[in-house]
């Protein structure tokens, strides 16, 4: 294995009485670009801090390249340090590398050639020389200003104070700090964080033409898409974590397969202990069927009923026994992936209900005409049917989550909103405040839904919260677990008109996946605000682009 190569054998990570990881083992070569995915919670990020030698394993044990790069959460550097600094420091290597190339080839040029040293300074030169070509060490300082440029940071002046950078302007300068180094081994946690579009796409771009490792994980399923050789799959499975090659679509490709698979097994199984449940009950019992005894068989009844009870006693027990065995064996019944549990819709009337003159249109469930909030929103024109599936996009600052507040009726606007009477809203803001955070989960869900609707579509059941997090008080929720409270609220009781803004955020991919599928077959109209770059590039129905307010 080069020396190049990342290892991790056997790891175990524990945080109290909580098991993290639990016997993780990874391979990766040069040109193995892994992408890690799983739940919140699942690991990643612990993974990544046992890989780079942040943190230490309870058991278990890891190689890594001296070379090695990570992606840091806050940047090694303090507040009156300068841009300039943080790149001197990322073109250290490459410029002590070309300084010691120099030196060498000036020593071998003052011995000559089968002289005593001459082949341990022409066997350091090759390696230095090497290690120089891997990094691209002479193109270091123009690839520096290639890569501030390519992730937004090109006209930023390198005299700036870290401390006067924003949160976001910081995770782009450590991120362009490694990538101007190129390590032998790189380690990203969420590194699509505080990236647009186009910086995304030269982010991956890079990622691409690296020689070495690439750990990253990740929720943005388009960059790991775009990047990965490989997944590695955390979340909980009966044989540990699994390593999928080829890239997001091909991990997609091979979790549907392996769900088809599960699903007939369950099947054949649940026909299976059907036909052992009908024999231990029925069949054996019919062994010997009632009929009239001949004569030369009355003498001998005693004995033969004797023996026919005793084959009956035992395929019974046969019967019986089977069962037992494949009661305990069977495989559990798969998850039902997230999906909309709609009653049957109200039947809305065609009265309006206006907070303008627009007046019923048919088959609309809400209607905009010259919306404005000053500041933050103008729309001319908006018409949303009654099974519209409609995508908002546009960037930071046009007004998006605007749109979707006015849409609520949670924020007022000027001009002519219509909404038909009767027809219940849903919203999904991107923040999510309950009013009572002294409840337990439980209670916030069974009391918004009631009882009857919550029985009939259990909390766990929906995989959005784990069975841990139930009993807890809402006040005690990350932001991310509110959020998936707010989104099971409605997924089990969704509205008419649903509005979702930046729904998968806070989610794993998987989940990402089943919202998408779950809203194309969903009930009544859905409205969804979204930068994610895979639901935009998927999307089925309609798009309006808002443009930032000038």
């Amino acid at each position: 294995m080069s020396p190049s190569a990342l290892l991790a054998h056997d790891l175990v990570r524990t945080f109290g009485a909580r098991r993290i990881l639990d016997g993780v083992s990874l391979t990766a070569a040069p040109g193995h670009r892994i992408g890690l995915i799983g739940e919140n919670g699942a690991g990643k990020s612990t993974l990544l801090r046992l890989l780079a030698g942040v943190d230490e394993p309870d058991s278990g044990s890891v190689v890594r390249p001296a070379d090695l790069g990570f992606l840091h959460q806050e940047m090694p550097f303090d507040a009156a340090a300068t841009i300039a600094d943080v790149l001197d420091d990322a073109l250290r290597e490459a410029r002590d590398v070309l300084a010691e190339l120099d030196r060498l080839a000036a020593a071998l040029a003052d011995v000559p050639p089968g002289s005593p040293g001459y082949g341990d300074l022409l066997g350091r030169y090759g390696e230095r020389l090497d290690h120089a070509q891997d990094h691209e060490a002479w193109d270091a300082d123009r690839r520096a200003e290639i890569v501030l440029a390519g992730l937004g940071l090109g006209g930023v002046r390198h005299d700036r104070l870290l401390g006067s950078l924003s949160g976001g302007q910081r995770g782009r300068l450590a991120l362009a700090a490694l990538l101007v180094r190129r390590p032998s081994a790189l380690l990203l946690d969420e590194p699509t964080n505080h990236l647009d579009d186009a910086a995304t796409a030269f982010l991956e771009e890079q990622l691409r033409g690296l020689p070495g490792v690439v750990v990253a994980a990740s929720h943005d399923r388009a960059f790991l898409d775009a990047v990965c050789t490989d997944v590695l799959d955390l979340d909980p499975a009966m044989g540990g974590p699994v390593r999928y090659g080829g890239n997001y679509s091909a991990y997609q490709a091979e979790k549907r397969a392996e769900r088809q698979r599960w699903q007939r097994r369950f099947a054949e199984e649940q026909q299976e202990l059907a036909e052992l449940r009908r024999s231990a009950a029925v069949t054996a019992h019919q062994v010997a069927p009632g009929r009239v005894k001949r004569d030369n068989e009355k003498m001998g009844y005693g004995h033969t009923s004797g023996r026919v009870q005793n084959q009956i006693s035992r395929r019974v027990r046969d019967a019986t026994r089977r069962l037992e065995e494949r009661e305990r064996a069977q495989v559990p019944e798969p998850p039902q992936p997230l999906r909309f549990h709609a009653t049957a819709l109200t039947a809305v009337p065609e009265s309006a209900e206006s907070a303008g003159s627009a007046g019923s249109v048919d088959g609309m469930l809400l209607s905009l005409r010259d919306v404005h909030v000053p500041g933050r929103l103008t729309l001319e024109c908006l018409d949303v049917p009654v099974t519209a599936r409609l995508l908002v996009t546009g960037p930071n600052g046009a007004g998006k989550s605007t749109l979707l507040a006015v849409l609520a009726g949670r924020l007022d606007a000027e001009g002519e909103v219509w909404r038909r009477a009767g027809s219940r809203v849903g919203l999904l803001a991107q923040d999510t405040v309950f009013d009572r955070p002294d409840r337990t989960v439980r209670e916030t869900y069974e009391r918004a839904l009631g009882a009857e609707r919550a029985a009939a579509v259990p909390l766990d059941s929906l995989g959005l919260l784990g069975p841990r997090d139930l009993g807890r008080r809402v006040g005690e929720l990350s932001v991310g677990q509110r959020r998936r409270l707010a989104l099971a609220l409605l997924v089990a009781d969704p509205p008419e008109l649903l509005l979702l803004d930046e729904p998968t955020n806070h989610l794993s991919p998987r989940l990402c996946d089943e919202l998408e599928e779950a809203m194309g077959a969903g009930p009544g109209a859905i409205v969804v605000a979204s930068h994610d770059r895979w639901l935009r590039s998927r999307w089925p129905g309609g798009e309006i682009r808002l443009c930032a307010s000038p």
